[in-house]
């Protein structure tokens, strides 16, 4: 059964999220350019404390343009009900250990729910202008495919606002990306057996294997 929780805060919502989340799922899979699988073992175990985040600028400017995305993408996609409510945490029986927190999310004109992910980046180099290139960067890919797995929603569409900064002059370019659960269900299937067997390592007390991402 899946359920959604809102809770009464921000603060009680970062406590709440003791389980693997979707940017956890990347780390597991050996595809998030910032942490291990094994850094995320030590941070589930209490070993560790996760890096505090949210004073950074980039951090800053996502969360507050979230807002304005969300609404932007209801103006021009009518097509779809926009959903949202602060500090949601969904939870599913089948999947103990997991939790996914939403930007947002949909229903269409068949009444099929699905996924709303927002990402904004700064795009500084050509390497990472590539990693959008027809496609969804990995870690990002992975996270969506954790929400679904959680969520048991049938698609996704990930919104991402890519900004380039030319000094005096600063150009945007919106993104959609959508998904449907059909498509990926192997590697919904995938993350789930890789996210039990990461989490009897972290049940067990025993340091998991090192995943590194293919070359």
């Amino acid at each position: 059964m899946v359920k959604k929780i809102i809770l009464n805060s921000r603060e009680e919502w970062l406590q709440n999220r003791k389980r693997i989340g979707g940017s956890d799922a990347s780390a597991i899979m050996g595809r998030n350019p910032y942490k291990t699988n094994i850094e995320l073992w030590q941070e589930k175990t209490g070993r560790t404390f996760p890096e505090d985040i949210s004073d950074k600028p980039y951090v800053k400017y996502g969360i507050a343009a979230e807002e304005h995305l969300r609404a932007l993408f209801a103006l021009d996609h009518p097509e779809y009900t926009v959903c949202y409510e602060e500090n949601n945490i969904w939870l599913n029986d089948r999947m103990p250990w997991a939790h996914a927190s939403l930007d947002g999310w949909l229903i269409d004109k068949e009444g099929r729910n699905g996924i709303w992910e927002c990402k904004t980046t700064n795009i500084l180099q050509s390497m990472q202008k590539e990693k959008w290139k027809q496609q969804i960067p990995d870690n990002y890919y992975v996270q969506i495919l954790h929400y679904l797995m959680v969520t048991e929603f049938d698609f996704a569409i990930l919104k991402a606002q890519l900004k380039y900064d030319f000094g005096e002059e600063i150009y945007l370019q919106t993104r959609h990306y959508p998904i449907e659960r059909s498509e990926v269900q192997e590697d919904i299937d995938y993350l789930m057996q890789k996210e039990a067997e990461f989490w009897e390592y972290v049940k067990s007390d025993k340091v998991p294997p090192l995943e590194l991402p293919e070359i």
